[in-house]
């Protein structure tokens, strides 16, 4: 499967002007052969914590997911702020939306504390693995990145890890070490893209996304710019990893 990742700027709480950015990237990576595309957290609005910004489950920035996926005929993903139907705070939640129809959840287990997500996210409770084209996929979201564990848990079921992310420039090393280091210890690839430029709140991001191979190898990576990284990711070559370097037999709980 060929997965794009694309790392865009963020219009601050402006869905329709995000929508309207995105949709000739999405149009841009099917036209590259890419099955499925994925996009950042939080992407059509920025990581705002402003009271108000959740939007129902299956709402506008779901809708737009879904709408391009019917359009190009791939699979794309993001995440948004949603409000399930049985409570008040929205669900920091990643979308993928197929192109018949269908869509996958998984909501972010670990608010960013920190910067007070948890104050205004509900956080999730469990991670969500999914098969598609013979490729079993596991998005996590920003922070997650930290918890091995999660990782670790979820790596008999995965073959391709995502996450997008809107990961500040301050700590740029971590990203990038991180997501070397879920691939390597999981034997699986890892798909971060994170967002470009400045957010509400003058936090600098400088996108650092990679497509990372099951040894740890840069299949892809980009700098501080919009732009679009491509890979094409093989389930047999994570299967032909754990088979050679059997390693993971060997964790403990």
């Amino acid at each position: 499967m060929r997965i794009a990742a694309v790392q865009h700027d963020i219009v601050w709480e402006d869905r329709d002007a995000n929508f309207a950015r995105l949709a000739p990237w999405i149009a841009g990576a099917a036209g590259a052969g890419a099955e499925l595309v994925l996009l950042t957290e939080t992407f059509s609005t920025g990581f705002s914590m402003t009271p108000g910004i959740g939007e129902p489950e299956g709402g506008p920035s779901a809708q737009f997911l879904q709408a391009q996926a019917a359009e190009h005929g791939v699979w794309v993903g993001g995440t948004c702020p949603e409000i399930a139907a049985d409570g008040e705070l929205p669900y920091n939640s990643f979308v993928l939306a197929g192109p018949d129809g269908t869509t996958h959840r998984y909501r972010k287990l670990h608010p960013f504390t920190h910067a007070g997500e948890h104050e205004r996210f509900r956080a999730g409770e469990k991670p969500t693995s999914v098969e598609i084209g013979g490729l079993r996929i596991t998005p996590f979201i920003c922070y997650d990145l930290r918890f091995a564990n999660v990782f670790w848990d979820a790596a008999p079921a995965t073959d391709v890890y995502l996450v997008p992310a809107n990961w500040p420039s301050p700590r740029r090393h971590h990203w990038q070490t991180l997501l070397q280091a879920r691939a390597i210890e999981n034997q699986a690839y890892v798909v971060g893209v994170n967002r470009v430029g400045a957010d509400g709140n003058g936090l600098e991001h400088l996108g650092d996304s990679r497509i990372v191979s099951p040894m740890g190898e840069l299949l892809a990576t980009a700098a501080g710019v919009e732009t679009m990284l491509l890979a094409d990711v093989d389930a047999a070559e994570v299967a032909a990893t754990r088979e050679k370097f059997a390693f993971m037999p060997d964790r403990r709980p």
